[in-house]
């Protein structure tokens, strides 16, 4: 039997949390220690993944395949596409950074007093705890992106929201403008609000996934969708609506997409800075992540059906989004409304059904999760420094910290996808991809980058430049452990703005399977016959 990579990869964290959390309370760096370790060990583990992945090799590689649940047809199936295996670089990529980035923002506010009650008030901070939250939630994230049996995804893209309640309410930002009673009452209505959300949610999936297993007979995605292509399941057309439907709301909900997206700002705004880090750049990307591996490949008839309300739900994303981002006073909360505007491009380009537009999304969730990273943790250093998240309360930041304000600019940049860092490949080809078949769409869609470039410079401009208030004037730059957090996270977006080639053979042949299984091919251009 050969070594089961993809199951160590994620079990390595999970691993990681049970001995992070075993810690004594009185050994919190340990605790630290270990759990960046085992961050890291998962991150080698993920290299090989990458290694061996052969992007002309077959659809699903590193497979593994045991029976778990037999009366019920429930397999443990796992296996990585070329889109599988670029998300699962990013989380094993991000969670290193998350953790150093965190490093003492779960130091304990007070100490004697370590009742639950407390702990939920924010007053007591179990340092073990945080960090084991933190690998946890890595570990259910990989092994989502592996899964190819679909009671099996289910599992985990339900069970992420545990340790991620935990992370929201129990360890909340300091910085808040009204006290830390306030703070408190915001951070549990911000996890209740997370909960709910998608709870209901991954309900209406749980409906879905027991429809199919009733029309299939079992819930191996590879089995279903090798049925669904050679005619012998043949699904009614209401049937397949209805249980598109039931998955699509689940990862709609996760991604989030306008209407569903209104817990992400409390979440992100009220989390700590590494927490809104782990929602947006990796958690929401299983959603975006499902929709190409399980709306499109078993339900191929009903996404063609959906796809023009989804590209205008998409297009309301872009541009609500990124108009709400420009009114924000709140700094973390204009980078949550600027993400739903990114993620609305992401699924426009899913359902663009075209091989640059799927290419693109792939590419932007990727890209997405690197330039928000870079920019919400440059961000949190400037909030802890100065203990305030509006943005009112910053200015002439540069002339005092300026190695601060130019990582600050450079995430800024990514985030509006400037020509040479890498979301500009991704947005352009989500673009092209989606003008091809769908102009108008298209046309709108690309006054989202015209906000980007607004509220973006606008941040800039109102926290680093113009006169420094007193409140700055003795702000510190960068230290040693914050550049070595944000510094290869700029190299990578230079890298991949310059060379996307190494993503784009990866993720390409994927993309290619992808649409053979809704059966579309690329638009011929309209070339006029010369005269």
């Amino acid at each position: 039997m050969s070594f089961p990579l993809l199951t160590a990869t994620a079990a390595l964290p999970a691993i990681g949390a049970v001995v992070t959390a075993a810690v004594p309370a009185a050994r919190r760096n340990a605790a630290k220690s270990l759990a960046l370790v085992f961050s890291l060990a998962t991150l080698a583990l993920a290299i090989v993944v990458l290694v061996r992945f052969d992007p002309d090799g077959g659809r699903y590689q590193l497979t593994e395949s045991h029976s778990w649940i037999a009366d019920f047809g429930v397999r443990y199936e796992l296996g990585v596409d070329g889109i599988g295996v670029a998300l699962l670089a990013l989380t094993a990529l991000l969670i290193p950074f998350i953790i150093l980035a965190g490093w003492h923002d779960a130091d304990p506010l007070e100490t004697g007093d370590a009742s639950l009650s407390s702990f939920a008030a924010g007053r007591w901070r179990p340092t073990q705890g945080f960090f084991a939250l933190i690998l946890a939630v890595e570990a259910m994230v990989i092994i989502s992106f592996e899964a190819t049996d679909v009671f099996l995804f289910y599992i985990f893209f339900e069970a992420m929201l545990i340790p991620m309640y935990f992370l929201i309410g129990g360890f909340g930002d300091r910085a808040h403008e009204h006290g830390e009673e306030a703070a408190s009452t915001q951070r549990s209505y911000a996890a209740v609000k997370f909960l709910l959300y998608n709870l209901v949610g991954g309900l209406i999936m749980l409906a879905a996934v027991i429809g199919l297993y009733v029309v299939a007979g079992n819930f191996s995605l590879t089995e279903i969708a090798e049925a669904r292509a050679n005619g012998t399941l043949d699904m009614a057309t209401n049937t397949e609506r209805w249980l598109f439907l039931g998955f699509f709301f689940a990862f709609a909900v996760k991604a989030p997409l306008w209407p569903l997206h209104t817990w992400l700002p409390n979440a992100m705004g009220e989390a700590t800075t590494p927490v809104a880090v782990l929602i947006t750049a990796v958690v929401d990307k299983v959603g975006t992540f499902a929709m190409l591996r399980f709306c499109l490949q078993l339900f191929p008839e009903a996404s063609k059906w959906a796809t023009p309300a989804i590209l205008v739900l998409a297009v309301i994303s872009i541009i609500y989004g990124a108009l709400l981002a420009v009114g924000q006073r709140d700094i973390k909360r204009l980078v949550a409304y600027a993400s739903i505007s990114h993620f609305g491009f992401i699924i426009l380009g899913i359902f663009a059904m075209t091989s640059q537009g799927q290419s693109g999304a792939t590419l932007y969730m990727v890209n997405h999760g690197i330039s928000t990273a870079a920019l919400m943790l440059v961000a949190g250093f400037l909030i802890s420094r100065r203990g305030s998240r509006l943005i009112a309360d910053y200015g002439g930041v540069q002339k005092v910290a300026p190695v601060l304000a130019g990582t600050f600019l450079i995430g800024g940049l990514a985030t509006l996808s400037l020509p040479g860092l890498a979301p500009f490949v991704s947005e352009f080809l989500v673009l092209v991809g989606t003008f091809a078949r769908y102009p108008a769409i298209g046309i709108v869609a690309t006054f989202g980058i015209v906000l980007a470039a607004l509220y973006t410079l606008v941040l800039y401009q109102r926290t680093m430049t113009g006169p420094v208030k007193p409140d700055v004037s003795a702000m510190p730059d960068l230290r040693a452990r914050e550049l070595v957090v944000v510094t290869p996270l700029i190299l990578l977006l230079i890298f991949l703005g310059v060379y996307p080639k190494p993503l784009t053979e990866i993720v390409n042949p994927a993309v290619k399977q992808t649409l053979s299984d809704v059966q579309k091919k690329d638009p011929q251009p309209e070339v006029e016959a010369a005269k």
